[in-house]
């Protein structure tokens, strides 16, 4: 899928995160698969707090002023907002449930996560990102770029 030259470098964080959720969708019951494929979830997820915060900050805000009139807009911004939300409640649940003395991971909670993240990711590259390409002007789309980690980047990209 072609995607914006500014977006390339956040649609290439994707990658990884896809990989790892649709494993993580497939895991076994057996308490080593479910430790190795949580801990890949959420160290993902942990690394992925920028990417969250340009799309939470800098691009529902440069989509907002549509909100009202572009139902699109308006569905994408609520979608995004809820699957954000989801992902962090289930690690957050897990999280408590460990601080109660509950250690336990079940392939219930690995599988539920794995999919809420390739679910989520789908959505960026199908819905999100060709939104933001119909509605950002370039210099949207540039401070998108500039923000995004220069880790990310390629040098041969020229921006």
């Amino acid at each position: 899928m072609k995607r914006a030259n500014q977006l390339q470098p956040l649609s290439r964080q994707h990658h990884l995160g896809l990989n790892l959720s649709r494993h993580a969708k497939e895991c076994a019951d057996e308490p080593e698969e479910i430790a190795k494929h949580w801990h890949n979830l959420t160290s993902y997820l942990n690394d992925m707090q920028y990417h969250f915060q340009i799309e939470d900050n800098l691009i529902a805000n440069a989509l907002e002023p549509y909100r009202a009139t572009q139902p699109d807009v308006a569905s994408v911004l609520e979608t995004l907002d809820g699957q954000h939300k989801q992902l962090y409640k289930l690690i957050n649940e897990v999280k408590e449930s460990k601080k109660s003395g509950n250690t336990d991971i079940t392939v219930a909670q690995v599988k539920a996560l794995g999919t809420l993240l390739y679910d989520h990711i789908r959505f960026e590259e199908r819905e999100l990102y060709p939104t933001v390409e119909k509605y950002l002007t370039e210099t949207e789309l540039n401070t998108v770029y500039e923000a995004s980690p220069d880790s990310i980047k390629r040098p041969d990209e020229n921006r």
